[in-house]
């Protein structure tokens, strides 16, 4: 039997990123009033306005309450506005219970919202592991950062019998990709893998493409080994999470992703050695960052400064979004100083 303990401890590797604001006078928020989980910032430099992406619950125009994308602005990376509604979920899309880890691309002058979407659809579960249910990335579509963003389709954009999660954009040599995780839930050793896009980004052209599994990291750690009392067997794995594409000014192709470590939730860095997304990827030993904080994503501030943004501590409620310089070392990243926390 799972003790209490445990359970608090799954249920945050499966929480959704809810951004959930506490009340103020205004309509400005310090950023540690915010709670965020996997924070993705847009620098749009037409309106010199920064947007941070969050899972919350939205009103629609017929007043019912369903799950949504809000964008919290700013000009400072410090204060930020109530957060307005770039998405919502209409009556009878597939994956109306959960969204998670939305993050917002700029791709030949449309934007475009990746985020994980889930039901609780049964999928065929192997033997002694935790009931499978359909979760998967789709990309909607919008004209601006505000959206409003619109599905293609009412078809997830990676396989249907997979638990899937955290897809990312990458562009070479003209061709869009996606990157994105197979959940250690249903593989118990979590991978990384590849599709092709379409030129708009609609659909799939291509079957998933494995690139690595969470264990050829050595710094990563299985579940029971960073539980604070053995996880039962269904629950065991090792984790994914959250890829983002980076390239070095020595032109080294970068991959941040996240995963557990000693200290708990981690960002570690792996790159290319063909210098294509496609790999083959050797893992970098020493994680980014490794304080129980991750899925990072990593942005330019507008007088040119190199962030990683992640979201810290990994627990329930808690949860804030933290920006930390970054040097780019040609080989690899270098943590820096953090900007200040109020």
């Amino acid at each position: 039997m799972i003790k209490p303990s445990q359970l608090a401890f799954l249920a945050i590797l499966n929480l959704p990123c809810m951004a959930l604001a506490d009340q103020s006078s205004d309509n400005l928020r310090k950023r540690s009033e915010i709670r965020i989980r996997d924070p993705f910032v847009v620098a749009h430099e037409p309106s010199k306005t920064y947007y941070i992406y969050a899972s919350m619950m939205v009103t629609r125009e017929d007043g019912e309450r369903v799950r949504g994308v809000g964008a919290y602005r700013s000009k400072d990376l410090q204060r930020w506005e109530d957060p307005i509604t770039v998405y919502e979920t209409a009556d009878g899309f597939w994956g109306p219970d959960a969204i998670w880890a939305p993050e917002v691309h700029e791709y030949k002058g449309k934007y475009y919202l990746f985020a994980t979407f889930a039901s609780n659809n049964p999928l065929p579960t192997p033997p002694k592991r935790r009931p499978n249910i359909k979760r998967a990335t789709q990309i909607m579509v919008a004209d601006g950062p505000d959206g409003p963003f619109k599905p293609f389709s009412n078809v997830p954009h990676t396989p249907q019998d997979w638990m899937s999660l955290d897809g990312t954009l990458w562009e070479e040599d003209g061709v869009p990709y996606m990157i994105f995780c197979h959940e250690w839930w249903q593989i118990v050793d979590g991978s990384m893998d590849l599709v092709q896009l379409t030129p708009d980004l609609s659909s799939v052209v291509t079957q998933p493409e494995l690139l690595f599994y969470a264990t050829e990291a050595s710094w990563s750690r299985s579940l029971r080994e960073v539980g604070t009392r053995p996880v039962e067997e269904r629950s065991h794995g090792w984790v994914t999470d959250g890829p983002f594409i980076y390239r070095t000014k020595a032109d080294r192709l970068l991959m941040i992703w996240s995963s557990f470590g000693i200290q708990r939730y981690a960002v570690g860095m792996a790159y290319s050695e063909s210098g294509s997304i496609k790999g083959p990827w050797k893992q970098i030993e020493e994680p980014l960052f490794k304080k129980d904080g991750g899925h990072g994503m990593i942005f330019k501030t507008f007088d040119g400064k190199l962030m990683l943004s992640l979201h810290q501590p990994n627990r329930n409620s808690e949860e804030r979004a933290r920006f930390f310089e970054l040097s780019d070392a040609g080989d690899r990243l270098v943590l820096g100083e953090e900007l200040p926390f109020e």
